[in-house]
Protein backbone atom coordinates (compact mmCIF):
# COMPACT_ATOMS: atom_id res chain seq x y z
CA UNK A 1 0.00 0.00 0.00
CA UNK A 2 1.33 3.45 -0.91
CA UNK A 3 0.62 6.96 0.32
CA UNK A 4 -2.32 7.52 -2.02
CA UNK A 5 -3.99 4.29 -0.90
CA UNK A 6 -3.45 5.23 2.73
CA UNK A 7 -4.93 8.66 2.17
CA UNK A 8 -7.96 7.19 0.41
CA UNK A 9 -8.49 4.74 3.27
CA UNK A 10 -8.26 7.50 5.84
CA UNK A 11 -10.75 9.67 4.00
CA UNK A 12 -13.18 6.82 3.39
CA UNK A 13 -13.35 5.56 6.99
CA UNK A 14 -12.03 8.16 9.46
CA UNK A 15 -14.20 6.90 12.34
CA UNK A 16 -12.83 3.37 12.32
CA UNK A 17 -9.35 4.17 13.53
CA UNK A 18 -7.49 6.28 16.03
CA UNK A 19 -4.52 8.35 14.92
CA UNK A 20 -1.19 7.29 16.39
CA UNK A 21 2.28 8.44 15.46
CA UNK A 22 5.72 6.93 16.00
CA UNK A 23 8.32 9.63 15.43
CA UNK A 24 7.95 10.57 11.74
CA UNK A 25 6.08 7.42 10.63
CA UNK A 26 2.35 7.00 10.09
CA UNK A 27 1.20 3.39 9.83
CA UNK A 28 -1.74 2.15 7.74
CA UNK A 29 -5.03 1.26 9.39
CA UNK A 30 -4.70 -2.48 8.79
CA UNK A 31 -1.58 -2.41 11.01
CA UNK A 32 -3.35 -0.68 13.87
CA UNK A 33 -3.61 3.02 13.31
CA UNK A 34 -4.33 5.81 10.84
CA UNK A 35 -3.95 9.55 10.44
CA UNK A 36 -6.70 12.14 10.47
CA UNK A 37 -8.10 13.55 7.28
CA UNK A 38 -7.24 17.15 8.18
CA UNK A 39 -3.43 16.77 8.06
CA UNK A 40 -1.87 19.15 5.57
CA UNK A 41 -0.87 17.96 2.11
CA UNK A 42 2.82 18.49 2.75
CA UNK A 43 2.82 16.17 5.74
CA UNK A 44 0.82 13.59 3.83
CA UNK A 45 3.27 13.69 0.96
CA UNK A 46 6.21 13.40 3.33
CA UNK A 47 4.78 10.35 5.09
CA UNK A 48 4.23 8.65 1.73
CA UNK A 49 7.94 8.77 0.98
CA UNK A 50 8.92 7.77 4.52
CA UNK A 51 6.45 4.88 4.57
CA UNK A 52 7.57 3.53 1.21
CA UNK A 53 11.23 3.70 2.20
CA UNK A 54 10.96 2.09 5.63
CA UNK A 55 8.13 -0.40 5.21
CA UNK A 56 7.73 -1.31 1.56
CA UNK A 57 11.45 -1.43 0.75
CA UNK A 58 10.67 0.70 -2.30
CA UNK A 59 13.31 3.34 -1.75
CA UNK A 60 13.50 3.90 -5.47
CA UNK A 61 10.10 4.64 -6.91
CA UNK A 62 8.94 2.96 -10.11
CA UNK A 63 8.73 6.55 -11.36
CA UNK A 64 12.53 7.00 -11.39
CA UNK A 65 14.00 4.20 -13.51
CA UNK A 66 13.48 5.80 -16.92
CA UNK A 67 15.82 8.59 -15.78
CA UNK A 68 18.86 6.31 -15.91
CA UNK A 69 18.52 6.38 -19.71
CA UNK A 70 17.63 10.07 -20.07
CA UNK A 71 20.07 12.35 -21.90
CA UNK A 72 20.27 15.18 -24.40
CA UNK A 73 19.56 12.98 -27.43
CA UNK A 74 16.67 10.98 -25.97
CA UNK A 75 15.07 13.47 -23.63
CA UNK A 76 12.42 11.24 -22.03
CA UNK A 77 10.05 14.17 -21.62
CA UNK A 78 6.52 14.80 -22.87
CA UNK A 79 5.07 18.08 -24.11
CA UNK A 80 1.27 18.33 -24.34
CA UNK A 81 -0.07 21.17 -26.46
CA UNK A 82 -3.52 22.53 -25.63
CA UNK A 83 -4.96 24.99 -28.14
CA UNK A 84 -7.58 27.18 -26.43
CA UNK A 85 -10.28 29.06 -28.32
CA UNK A 86 -9.30 32.37 -26.69
CA UNK A 87 -5.95 33.99 -25.92
CA UNK A 88 -4.45 32.65 -22.70
CA UNK A 89 -4.34 34.78 -19.55
CA UNK A 90 -0.92 33.90 -18.11
CA UNK A 91 -1.68 35.12 -14.58
CA UNK A 92 -4.86 33.06 -14.34
CA UNK A 93 -3.04 30.07 -15.81
CA UNK A 94 -0.27 30.33 -13.20
CA UNK A 95 -2.78 30.27 -10.36
CA UNK A 96 -4.76 27.43 -11.95
CA UNK A 97 -1.69 25.23 -12.52
CA UNK A 98 -0.58 25.67 -8.91
CA UNK A 99 -4.06 24.90 -7.63
CA UNK A 100 -4.35 21.76 -9.77
CA UNK A 101 -0.94 20.32 -8.79
CA UNK A 102 -2.15 19.86 -5.20
CA UNK A 103 -4.44 17.12 -6.52
CA UNK A 104 -1.36 15.22 -7.82
CA UNK A 105 1.22 14.92 -4.99
CA UNK A 106 3.18 12.30 -6.93
CA UNK A 107 3.99 14.96 -9.58
CA UNK A 108 4.96 17.70 -7.08
CA UNK A 109 8.44 16.26 -6.55
CA UNK A 110 12.14 16.98 -6.96
CA UNK A 111 14.98 14.63 -7.75
CA UNK A 112 17.95 13.71 -5.60
CA UNK A 113 20.66 11.05 -5.57
CA UNK A 114 20.91 8.85 -2.47
CA UNK A 115 24.02 7.41 -0.82
CA UNK A 116 23.92 4.38 -3.15
CA UNK A 117 23.82 6.49 -6.29
CA UNK A 118 20.12 5.93 -6.95
CA UNK A 119 17.57 8.52 -8.04
CA UNK A 120 14.96 9.29 -5.40
CA UNK A 121 11.92 11.57 -5.46
CA UNK A 122 11.14 13.96 -2.63
CA UNK A 123 8.16 16.28 -2.12
CA UNK A 124 8.56 19.72 -3.69
CA UNK A 125 6.40 22.46 -2.22
CA UNK A 126 7.74 25.18 -4.51
CA UNK A 127 5.56 26.87 -7.11
CA UNK A 128 5.12 25.26 -10.52
CA UNK A 129 6.60 27.70 -13.00
CA UNK A 130 4.63 29.10 -15.95
CA UNK A 131 6.74 30.74 -18.65
CA UNK A 132 6.29 32.52 -21.95
CA UNK A 133 6.95 30.12 -24.84
CA UNK A 134 10.33 30.69 -26.48
CA UNK A 135 12.84 28.92 -28.72
CA UNK A 136 14.89 27.89 -25.71
CA UNK A 137 13.39 26.62 -22.48
CA UNK A 138 15.05 25.62 -19.20
CA UNK A 139 15.63 21.95 -18.47
CA UNK A 140 13.60 19.99 -15.98
CA UNK A 141 15.02 19.78 -12.43
CA UNK A 142 16.77 23.15 -12.71
CA UNK A 143 16.50 26.17 -10.35
CA UNK A 144 14.70 28.04 -13.16
CA UNK A 145 11.76 25.66 -12.76
CA UNK A 146 12.11 25.29 -8.98
CA UNK A 147 13.65 21.81 -9.34
CA UNK A 148 10.31 20.44 -10.53
CA UNK A 149 10.10 17.64 -13.10
CA UNK A 150 7.40 19.63 -14.84
CA UNK A 151 6.47 23.18 -15.83
CA UNK A 152 4.14 25.01 -18.22
CA UNK A 153 4.66 27.57 -20.99
CA UNK A 154 2.16 29.48 -23.08
CA UNK A 155 1.87 31.82 -26.03
CA UNK A 156 -1.23 33.28 -27.69
CA UNK A 157 -3.92 30.59 -27.55
CA UNK A 158 -1.50 27.75 -26.85
CA UNK A 159 -0.61 26.14 -23.51
CA UNK A 160 2.21 23.58 -23.30
CA UNK A 161 2.56 21.16 -20.38
CA UNK A 162 6.13 19.88 -20.07
CA UNK A 163 6.70 16.87 -17.84
CA UNK A 164 9.26 14.14 -17.32
CA UNK A 165 8.18 10.91 -18.98
CA UNK A 166 9.52 9.05 -15.95
CA UNK A 167 6.64 10.35 -13.80
CA UNK A 168 3.89 8.95 -16.02
CA UNK A 169 2.73 8.09 -19.52
CA UNK A 170 -0.21 9.60 -21.34
CA UNK A 171 -2.78 7.87 -19.13
CA UNK A 172 -1.25 9.42 -16.03
CA UNK A 173 -0.33 12.81 -17.49
CA UNK A 174 -3.62 13.69 -19.19
CA UNK A 175 -5.72 13.81 -15.97
CA UNK A 176 -3.30 16.40 -14.53
CA UNK A 177 -3.51 18.42 -17.76
CA UNK A 178 -7.31 18.25 -17.78
CA UNK A 179 -7.57 19.27 -14.10
CA UNK A 180 -5.32 22.26 -14.84
CA UNK A 181 -7.40 23.31 -17.84
CA UNK A 182 -10.66 22.82 -15.89
CA UNK A 183 -9.31 25.08 -13.13
CA UNK A 184 -8.14 27.65 -15.67
CA UNK A 185 -11.54 27.76 -17.41
CA UNK A 186 -13.34 27.99 -14.06
CA UNK A 187 -11.20 30.90 -12.87
CA UNK A 188 -10.83 32.66 -16.22
CA UNK A 189 -14.54 32.74 -17.06
CA UNK A 190 -15.98 32.64 -13.51
CA UNK A 191 -18.07 29.57 -14.18
CA UNK A 192 -18.31 26.02 -12.87
CA UNK A 193 -18.20 23.89 -16.04
CA UNK A 194 -20.04 20.58 -15.98
CA UNK A 195 -17.26 18.06 -16.53
CA UNK A 196 -17.92 14.92 -14.47
CA UNK A 197 -15.06 12.95 -16.04
CA UNK A 198 -12.41 15.52 -15.10
CA UNK A 199 -10.80 15.21 -11.65
CA UNK A 200 -11.29 18.44 -9.73
CA UNK A 201 -8.56 20.02 -7.57
CA UNK A 202 -10.50 19.15 -4.41
CA UNK A 203 -11.29 15.55 -5.42
CA UNK A 204 -9.73 12.73 -3.38
CA UNK A 205 -7.19 10.44 -4.96
CA UNK A 206 -8.64 7.37 -6.65
CA UNK A 207 -8.08 3.96 -5.04
CA UNK A 208 -4.68 2.77 -6.22
CA UNK A 209 -3.81 6.02 -8.00
CA UNK A 210 -0.31 5.96 -6.50
CA UNK A 211 0.02 2.18 -6.55
CA UNK A 212 3.14 0.87 -8.29
CA UNK A 213 3.68 -2.52 -9.92
CA UNK A 214 5.51 -4.97 -7.67
CA UNK A 215 7.08 -8.43 -8.00
CA UNK A 216 4.80 -9.42 -5.14
CA UNK A 217 1.75 -9.36 -7.42
CA UNK A 218 3.19 -10.05 -10.88
CA UNK A 219 4.16 -13.53 -12.03
CA UNK A 220 6.46 -14.45 -14.90
CA UNK A 221 3.87 -16.22 -17.01
CA UNK A 222 4.69 -17.78 -20.34
CA UNK A 223 2.85 -15.66 -22.93
CA UNK A 224 0.22 -17.47 -24.94
CA UNK A 225 1.60 -15.71 -28.01
CA UNK A 226 5.04 -14.31 -28.81
CA UNK A 227 5.77 -12.11 -31.81
CA UNK A 228 8.36 -13.77 -34.06
CA UNK A 229 9.09 -11.07 -36.65
CA UNK A 230 12.13 -8.85 -37.11
CA UNK A 231 10.45 -5.55 -36.23
CA UNK A 232 10.60 -4.30 -39.80
CA UNK A 233 12.98 -2.14 -41.81
CA UNK A 234 14.95 0.32 -39.69
CA UNK A 235 15.39 3.86 -40.96
CA UNK A 236 19.00 4.05 -39.81
CA UNK A 237 19.93 6.97 -42.07
CA UNK A 238 17.00 8.99 -40.72
CA UNK A 239 18.04 8.29 -37.14
CA UNK A 240 21.63 9.28 -37.81
CA UNK A 241 20.49 12.52 -39.45
CA UNK A 242 17.86 13.20 -36.80
CA UNK A 243 19.89 12.40 -33.69
CA UNK A 244 23.59 12.85 -34.48
CA UNK A 245 23.91 15.17 -37.47
CA UNK A 246 23.53 18.81 -36.36
CA UNK A 247 23.08 19.95 -39.97
CA UNK A 248 20.02 17.76 -40.64
CA UNK A 249 18.51 17.31 -37.18
CA UNK A 250 15.12 19.01 -37.07
CA UNK A 251 12.52 17.75 -34.59
CA UNK A 252 9.16 18.74 -36.02
CA UNK A 253 5.51 17.74 -36.03
CA UNK A 254 2.34 18.32 -38.02
CA UNK A 255 -1.17 18.64 -36.59
CA UNK A 256 -3.91 16.63 -38.31
CA UNK A 257 -7.61 16.97 -37.60
CA UNK A 258 -10.28 14.48 -38.62
CA UNK A 259 -13.99 14.34 -37.99
CA UNK A 260 -15.10 11.36 -35.92
CA UNK A 261 -17.92 10.57 -38.35
CA UNK A 262 -15.55 10.34 -41.34
CA UNK A 263 -13.06 8.04 -39.60
CA UNK A 264 -15.70 5.85 -37.95
CA UNK A 265 -17.58 5.38 -41.22
CA UNK A 266 -14.41 4.04 -42.86
CA UNK A 267 -13.67 1.82 -39.85
CA UNK A 268 -17.12 0.22 -39.93
CA UNK A 269 -16.73 -0.62 -43.60
CA UNK A 270 -13.28 -2.24 -43.20
CA UNK A 271 -13.30 -4.33 -40.00
CA UNK A 272 -10.91 -1.96 -38.28
CA UNK A 273 -10.51 0.33 -35.25
CA UNK A 274 -9.03 3.81 -34.81
CA UNK A 275 -5.64 2.45 -33.78
CA UNK A 276 -5.65 -0.35 -36.38
CA UNK A 277 -6.63 2.05 -39.17
CA UNK A 278 -3.76 4.46 -38.56
CA UNK A 279 -1.27 1.61 -38.06
CA UNK A 280 -2.29 0.30 -41.49
CA UNK A 281 -2.25 3.73 -43.15
CA UNK A 282 1.28 4.38 -41.92
CA UNK A 283 2.48 1.04 -43.31
CA UNK A 284 0.87 1.82 -46.67
CA UNK A 285 2.50 5.25 -46.68
CA UNK A 286 5.93 3.73 -46.07
CA UNK A 287 5.29 1.09 -48.74
CA UNK A 288 5.02 3.93 -51.24
CA UNK A 289 8.37 5.55 -50.33
CA UNK A 290 10.75 2.85 -49.07
CA UNK A 291 13.16 1.00 -51.41
CA UNK A 292 12.58 -2.61 -52.47
CA UNK A 293 15.30 -3.81 -50.08
CA UNK A 294 12.91 -3.06 -47.22
CA UNK A 295 11.36 -6.54 -47.15
CA UNK A 296 8.98 -5.77 -44.31
CA UNK A 297 7.56 -2.70 -42.56
CA UNK A 298 6.90 -2.88 -38.84
CA UNK A 299 4.72 -0.76 -36.58
CA UNK A 300 5.06 -0.50 -32.81
CA UNK A 301 1.91 0.31 -30.86
CA UNK A 302 1.89 1.37 -27.23
CA UNK A 303 -0.30 -0.83 -25.04
CA UNK A 304 -1.26 0.12 -21.49
CA UNK A 305 -1.69 -3.10 -19.45
CA UNK A 306 -2.85 -1.52 -16.19
CA UNK A 307 -6.13 -3.42 -16.10
CA UNK A 308 -4.43 -6.76 -16.80
CA UNK A 309 -1.92 -6.02 -14.03
CA UNK A 310 -4.66 -5.16 -11.53
CA UNK A 311 -3.69 -1.46 -11.34
CA UNK A 312 -6.44 0.31 -13.33
CA UNK A 313 -6.05 3.70 -11.60
CA UNK A 314 -2.27 3.83 -11.27
CA UNK A 315 -0.56 6.95 -12.60
CA UNK A 316 2.66 5.02 -13.38
CA UNK A 317 4.05 4.78 -16.89
CA UNK A 318 3.30 1.13 -17.59
CA UNK A 319 3.56 0.32 -21.27
CA UNK A 320 4.28 -2.79 -23.27
CA UNK A 321 4.64 -2.88 -27.03
CA UNK A 322 2.45 -4.50 -29.64
CA UNK A 323 4.08 -5.21 -32.98
CA UNK A 324 2.44 -5.47 -36.36
CA UNK A 325 4.76 -6.36 -39.22
CA UNK A 326 3.73 -6.40 -42.86
CA UNK A 327 5.57 -7.89 -45.81
CA UNK A 328 5.42 -5.85 -49.00
CA UNK A 329 3.14 -8.55 -50.43
CA UNK A 330 0.70 -8.26 -47.52
CA UNK A 331 0.45 -4.53 -48.10
CA UNK A 332 -1.21 -5.33 -51.44
CA UNK A 333 -4.22 -6.82 -49.59
CA UNK A 334 -7.48 -4.90 -49.48
CA UNK A 335 -8.17 -2.68 -46.46
CA UNK A 336 -10.66 -5.05 -44.87
CA UNK A 337 -8.16 -7.93 -44.83
CA UNK A 338 -5.42 -5.62 -43.54
CA UNK A 339 -7.74 -4.37 -40.81
CA UNK A 340 -8.58 -7.91 -39.69
CA UNK A 341 -4.90 -8.93 -39.66
CA UNK A 342 -3.87 -5.82 -37.71
CA UNK A 343 -6.57 -6.17 -35.08
CA UNK A 344 -5.76 -9.86 -34.61
CA UNK A 345 -2.12 -9.02 -33.87
CA UNK A 346 -3.18 -6.35 -31.40
CA UNK A 347 -5.51 -8.71 -29.53
CA UNK A 348 -2.98 -11.54 -29.34
CA UNK A 349 -0.27 -9.30 -27.91
CA UNK A 350 -2.47 -7.50 -25.38
CA UNK A 351 -3.20 -10.72 -23.48
CA UNK A 352 -2.58 -10.61 -19.72
CA UNK A 353 0.03 -13.39 -19.90
CA UNK A 354 2.25 -11.21 -22.07
CA UNK A 355 1.67 -8.13 -19.89
CA UNK A 356 2.75 -10.10 -16.82
CA UNK A 357 5.79 -11.48 -18.63
CA UNK A 358 6.93 -8.05 -19.82
CA UNK A 359 6.45 -6.35 -16.47
CA UNK A 360 8.11 -9.15 -14.60
CA UNK A 361 11.15 -8.37 -16.77
CA UNK A 362 10.74 -4.64 -16.14
CA UNK A 363 10.71 -5.13 -12.38
CA UNK A 364 13.69 -7.49 -12.50
CA UNK A 365 15.53 -4.81 -14.51
CA UNK A 366 14.65 -2.24 -11.82
CA UNK A 367 15.85 -4.67 -9.17
CA UNK A 368 19.15 -5.11 -11.01
CA UNK A 369 19.70 -1.33 -11.11
CA UNK A 370 18.99 -1.14 -7.37
CA UNK A 371 21.69 -3.74 -6.71
CA UNK A 372 24.35 -1.71 -8.54
CA UNK A 373 26.36 0.80 -6.51
CA UNK A 374 27.08 4.23 -7.92
CA UNK A 375 25.09 6.44 -10.29
CA UNK A 376 27.59 6.13 -13.13
CA UNK A 377 27.40 2.33 -12.98
CA UNK A 378 23.60 2.34 -12.83
CA UNK A 379 23.38 4.55 -15.92
CA UNK A 380 25.90 2.34 -17.75
CA UNK A 381 23.75 -0.73 -17.05
CA UNK A 382 20.58 1.04 -18.19
CA UNK A 383 22.27 2.06 -21.45
CA UNK A 384 23.03 -1.57 -22.32
CA UNK A 385 19.82 -3.30 -21.23
CA UNK A 386 16.17 -3.08 -22.25
CA UNK A 387 13.71 -2.82 -19.39
CA UNK A 388 11.04 -5.09 -20.88
CA UNK A 389 13.38 -7.89 -21.97
CA UNK A 390 14.49 -8.94 -25.44
CA UNK A 391 10.94 -9.50 -26.75
CA UNK A 392 9.84 -5.96 -25.88
CA UNK A 393 12.62 -3.94 -27.49
CA UNK A 394 11.33 -0.74 -29.14
CA UNK A 395 12.54 -1.70 -32.64
CA UNK A 396 10.24 -0.74 -35.50
CA UNK A 397 9.92 1.27 -38.70
CA UNK A 398 7.28 3.58 -37.18
CA UNK A 399 5.24 4.11 -34.00
CA UNK A 400 1.58 4.70 -33.14
CA UNK A 401 -0.10 5.60 -29.86
CA UNK A 402 -3.86 6.03 -29.53
CA UNK A 403 -4.92 7.46 -26.17
CA UNK A 404 -8.63 6.88 -26.74
CA UNK A 405 -11.52 9.28 -26.57
CA UNK A 406 -11.48 11.83 -23.74
CA UNK A 407 -14.51 13.45 -22.16
CA UNK A 408 -13.87 17.11 -21.37
CA UNK A 409 -17.52 17.96 -20.68
CA UNK A 410 -18.24 21.69 -20.89
CA UNK A 411 -14.52 22.46 -20.60
CA UNK A 412 -14.33 21.24 -24.20
CA UNK A 413 -16.31 24.32 -25.24
CA UNK A 414 -13.17 26.36 -24.50
CA UNK A 415 -10.59 23.92 -25.92
CA UNK A 416 -9.95 23.80 -29.65
CA UNK A 417 -7.52 20.84 -29.82
CA UNK A 418 -4.74 18.99 -28.00
CA UNK A 419 -1.63 17.17 -29.18
CA UNK A 420 0.91 15.09 -27.18
CA UNK A 421 4.51 15.54 -28.38
CA UNK A 422 7.21 12.96 -27.57
CA UNK A 423 10.66 11.62 -28.51
CA UNK A 424 10.23 9.59 -31.72
CA UNK A 425 10.62 9.46 -35.48
CA UNK A 426 7.60 8.67 -37.66
CA UNK A 427 5.42 8.67 -34.57
CA UNK A 428 1.67 9.20 -34.51
CA UNK A 429 0.12 10.41 -31.26
CA UNK A 430 -3.65 10.19 -31.68
CA UNK A 431 -6.25 11.65 -29.34
CA UNK A 432 -9.93 12.53 -29.65
CA UNK A 433 -12.39 14.90 -28.08
CA UNK A 434 -16.05 15.48 -28.84
CA UNK A 435 -16.51 15.22 -32.63
CA UNK A 436 -12.83 15.44 -33.52
CA UNK A 437 -9.82 13.15 -33.79
CA UNK A 438 -6.42 14.83 -33.47
CA UNK A 439 -3.18 13.34 -34.73
CA UNK A 440 0.36 14.55 -34.13
CA UNK A 441 2.67 13.34 -36.93
CA UNK A 442 6.23 13.56 -35.58
CA UNK A 443 9.69 13.36 -37.15
CA UNK A 444 13.32 13.86 -36.17
CA UNK A 445 14.15 15.38 -39.57
CA UNK A 446 12.52 18.04 -41.72
CA UNK A 447 12.20 15.90 -44.88
CA UNK A 448 8.62 16.23 -46.16
CA UNK A 449 8.50 13.04 -48.25
CA UNK A 450 6.78 11.09 -45.46
CA UNK A 451 4.14 13.68 -44.68
CA UNK A 452 3.32 14.19 -48.36
CA UNK A 453 3.05 10.42 -48.89
CA UNK A 454 0.77 10.14 -45.86
CA UNK A 455 -1.54 12.84 -47.21
CA UNK A 456 -1.65 10.97 -50.52
CA UNK A 457 -2.73 7.77 -48.73
CA UNK A 458 -5.53 9.64 -46.93
CA UNK A 459 -6.68 11.08 -50.23
CA UNK A 460 -6.57 7.64 -51.88
CA UNK A 461 -9.00 6.25 -49.30
CA UNK A 462 -11.17 9.38 -49.29
CA UNK A 463 -10.59 10.22 -45.61
CA UNK A 464 -11.08 14.01 -45.20
CA UNK A 465 -8.52 15.85 -43.06
CA UNK A 466 -7.00 19.22 -42.22
CA UNK A 467 -3.29 19.63 -41.51
CA UNK A 468 -1.04 22.41 -40.19
CA UNK A 469 2.71 22.53 -39.71
CA UNK A 470 5.50 21.80 -39.43
CA UNK A 471 6.04 23.10 -35.90
CA UNK A 472 9.16 22.68 -33.73
CA UNK A 473 8.78 20.07 -30.98
CA UNK A 474 10.77 21.96 -28.32
CA UNK A 475 10.98 18.94 -26.02
CA UNK A 476 12.92 19.81 -22.88
CA UNK A 477 15.74 17.68 -21.43
CA UNK A 478 16.48 16.91 -17.78
CA UNK A 479 19.35 18.40 -15.87
CA UNK A 480 19.95 15.39 -13.66
CA UNK A 481 21.79 15.61 -10.35
CA UNK A 482 25.19 13.92 -10.50
CA UNK A 483 25.57 13.18 -6.81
Amino acid sequence: MTFCALKAEATAAPKKANATFDKDIIYPAKYGCIYGKYIKEFFLSYTYFVFRHKYLHMKHSFDTYRLYQAGNIIKHSVRVKIRMKDAVDMDVLTTAVNTAIKRYPYFAVKLKVDEEGGYVLEPNEKEVVVLKTSDKHPALCTPEVNQHLLYVDCDGKDIYFNISHTLAGGKGILPWVMTSIYTYVRDRYHITPNAPSIRKPEDPLLPGECEEPSLANIQDEKPIYTFKGTGGYLLLKDYFNGMLNPFTKKEVYWEFRFKQKDVMAYIRENDSSVAALFITLMALMLDSVLPAKAKSIGGLIAHNPQIELGLPNSHCDMLSHIRVEYTREQLQWDMEKLGTYTRAQMMLQSDSTRSNHVFYNVLKYNEAIDAIKGLKNKRAYAKKHNAGGDDDKPRATYFVNYAGRTDWGEVGDYVDAFFPIVDAHLMLEITSMSDDIFMCFQQLIGDTKYIEAFKNVLDKFHIPFKVEGPFPKRLVPHQLPKK
